[in-house]
């Protein structure tokens, strides 16, 4: 199936992702800050990035987007957020700010997730 890459300062739901996805029959690797998920990038071209918003910085997942997509990686990215539950803000993917492919409020139920990677890994980068 498909590498995925999981970029987020949560354990638990790296492990979680991790759990589900391979269980899907994926490979998963991740990161959990910036720096990190930027070498895995590099290292490991995954076909999809698993992104979260806040890490340690409030928008380290915003820029790290913007940065692939400014060195034209066309990585399909899905964004897992609880930014508008903490900042009432709320972003899609049509945003110009926010350059990803799809956006899910956490927690993300197992099926919905397996949908929108299934779904982001179709449309390919």
């Amino acid at each position: 199936m498909a590498k995925i890459l999981v970029v987020d300062d949560d354990p638990d739901l790296v492990e979680d992702c991790r759990l589900i996805l391979e269980k899907a029959g994926h490979s998963v690797a991740s990161a959990f800050n910036v720096v990190d998920g930027m070498k895995a990038m590099q290292r490991d071209r995954p076909d999809l990035l698993i992104l979260d918003v806040m890490m340690e910085s409030p928008d380290d997942g915003i820029v790290m987007a913007q940065d692939l997509r400014r060195a034209n990686v066309k990585t399909p990215i899905l964004m897992l957020t609880s930014i508008s539950k903490v900042t009432g803000l709320a972003y899609d993917r049509s945003s110009d700010l926010v350059p990803v492919d799809a956006f899910q409020e956490k927690p993300v139920p197992p099926k919905r997730l397996l949908a929108l990677v299934d779904e982001l890994l179709k449309k390919g980068g």
